[in-house]
């Protein structure tokens, strides 16, 4: 095979038609029917192995070593290449010689976190020299690389614009190697990489002797770093870098609230606090011959008021006062650092709180949800995405649920424990344009609902959740139980309400429901003819693990739900294998593949 010559980038040409068709391979695959050009790419996917791949095995991969590869790939454009790629991952049908053929001049976006076996340091070496106008690259997972590759790498992809290096061997080194090499870089992902202090990514404050750095760094992940060494590296960190890096609009980070903290009450006024952070906890290089991190002026140029220079960031008055920060999105806030939050970043539109009630300056019950309303009040009808770990009551919550929820698409409650239907109600009611709603919740711990249950009776006045499209409900269940206490009888209505009232609803999953689902389900299907917008008609994934669930319902669900694809009742102790035998041929006659799950 002759050395291939950089063809011209058409998918330029192509415009925002062809941009719009590149997907991310973490994407999961809709329900919708393909495309014509992604028949075309499937036919050729599985078509690979047995033609291109093999002759390139046998006669050429591991006899010689090709800059670029001349074949039938070279002249596609750029997004069917990705997309091609991306249909290799999902079937599982990626390999090393696929690879090889595939990683051409003209490809933008390359995402390999699903063959992240397949990430070596030769592999590194050939996206290096054949892929240098990559500006989008995902190695999560990527072990087998070393960090010594990784900055080999990085230090020859100019272009990136996004960085994923979650779960690698990630280290000082490849981020001082991202901020001298990566000029354009607007998004980088460093989470859960061990061998990666919270000191460490201080590098991303590097200026260039020509003063560049990382100019446009607009999202920074880095939840679950290091190995717990240097406790209070990742307050001082996330300061730091929101000084040096006031473009940034998302951040991830233990300590994210309490950097808010250090920043609005000046802490960094004690020059000899800063001092010994330098030097003993190693938080800057003061100079490696190409550049510096200039920390001191950064800090500086923070704490000096200058109300003439119209592109400040941030104004700082006394204290804080005044002080503003544009992020948008934040995770690694506590409950004790909400109020700092609050302050510094108003324009905030996702929030994660974790730890709610530990650490919390002994805050307990109504008090500690008063502190979480006020601090939520401050976001009232902008909060998009709302994320809380929080051990009390369901019923604590609805207070800042009614302050905050009125604009809130997503929300996550973990380790809520529920103390009845009524406050589950009001949760609904209090955010009625939820499009996600996922709860992690303990169950009742006790069955005082159960003479609420009557079987044919709902209340018409249920609340709806109609741009509801996916729902998590999973219930605790202690390791020595094999089927969850079926103590929460009245839960039927509230479920009722989610099903009926979310026509758009497409992810169900219910996990080991205190409540049996035949009767909420025998209730939902039996009017569904009845309403303008049937329910569960875009149903496309269900999961009903551990849950009080007969066959008759699940093959109510088969015959009804057209679009479903998947149905996940495993450990469902009413069905049997003669049960699922009979749903998988009943599921053989649909248009649409079911894949049914049981053990």
């Amino acid at each position: 095979m002759p050395l291939f010559r950089q063809p011209e980038a058409r998918a330029e040409r192509r415009g925002q038609k062809g941009r719009d068709r590149t997907r991310d391979c973490s994407e999961e695959e809709g329900d919708a029917p393909s495309s014509l050009v992604r028949l075309c790419l499937l036919n050729v996917a599985e078509n690979m192995k047995g033609l291109w791949v093999q002759d390139y095995v046998q006669n050429y991969m591991d006899h010689y070593f090709f800059r670029y590869v001349m074949g039938p790939f070279s002249l596609l454009p750029s997004d069917l290449l990705e997309e091609l790629l991306c249909v290799l991952s999902r079937q599982n049908l990626l390999s090393r010689a696929a690879l090889h053929l595939l990683l051409l001049p003209q490809l933008r976006r390359l995402a390999l976190s699903r063959s992240c076996n397949l990430v070596t340091a030769n592999l590194c070496s050939l996206v290096g020299a054949r892929c240098q106008s990559l500006t989008s690259l995902n190695l999560t997972g990527a072990l087998n690389v070393s960090s010594a590759a990784l900055c080999g790498l990085l230090g020859r992809l100019p272009d990136l614009r996004a960085l994923c290096l979650a779960g690698t061997l990630s280290d000082r080194a490849v981020v001082l190697t991202v901020a001298r090499r990566c000029p354009a870089l607007e998004h980088l992902d460093l989470s859960r990489c061990l061998h990666l202090s919270p000191a460490a990514l201080l590098a991303l404050i590097h200026r260039g002797q020509d003063g560049a750095g990382l100019r446009r760094l607009a999202s920074l992940l880095a939840l679950d770093i290091g190995l717990g060494e240097g406790a209070g590296e990742g307050a001082v960190s996330g300061a730091l870098l929101l000084l040096g890096q006031p473009g940034l609009r998302r951040l991830a980070l233990e300590g994210a609230g309490r950097a808010c903290e250090m920043i609005r009450n000046g802490e960094f006024g004690a020059r000899e606090g800063l001092g010994a952070r330098e030097s003993g906890a190693e938080l800057v290089d003061r100079s490696d011959g190409e550049g510096s991190f200039a920390l001191e002026e950064i800090v500086d140029g923070w704490l000096r008021l200058d109300e003439g220079d119209p592109k400040r960031v941030a104004e700082t008055g006394n204290e804080g006062e005044g002080m503003k920060l544009h992020l948008q999105e934040v995770q690694g806030v506590s409950l004790n650092s909400l109020d700092a939050v609050a302050q510094l970043c108003p324009d905030l539109r996702s929030l994660s709180l974790h730890r709610c009630g530990e650490d919390d300056d002994g805050e307990e019950g109504s008090g500690r949800a008063a502190l979480l309303a006020r601090g939520l009040a401050t976001w009232a009808g902008r909060l998009r995405h709302l994320a809380l770990q929080f051990p009390g009551a369901l019923s604590e919550l609805v207070p800042a649920l009614r302050a905050a929820g009125s604009g809130l698409g997503s929300l996550t409650l973990e380790g809520v424990r529920a103390d009845g239907h009524l406050a589950f109600l009001e949760l609904l009611h209090a955010c009625p344009k939820l499009t996600s709603l996922t709860l992690h919740v303990d169950p009742p711990r006790s069955n005082r609902d159960a003479e609420t249950d009557n079987e044919g009776e709902v209340d018409p006045g249920l609340p709806r959740l109609p741009h509801l499209c996916s729902l998590t409900l999973n219930f605790t269940l202690d390791e020595r139980q094999l089927r969850p206490v079926l103590c929460w009888k009245s839960l039927k209505g509230v479920l009722w309400a989610l099903l009926r009232g979310s026509p758009h609803l497409h992810t169900l999953s219910l996990t080991a429901a205190p409540c049996p689902l035949d009767p909420v389900f025998q209730l939902v299907l039996d009017r569904r003819s009845s309403s303008d917008e049937p329910p569960l008609q875009h149903l496309g994934r269900v999961s009903l693990r551990r849950s009080d669930v007969t066959v008759a319902t699940a093959a109510r669900l088969v015959d009804t739900c057209c679009r479903l694809s998947s149905l996940d009742v495993s450990s469902c102790w009413s069905m049997t294998l003669s049960d699922i035998k009979k749903l998988q041929s009943r599921a053989s006659r649909r248009r649409h593949k079911l894949q049914i799950i049981w053990t």
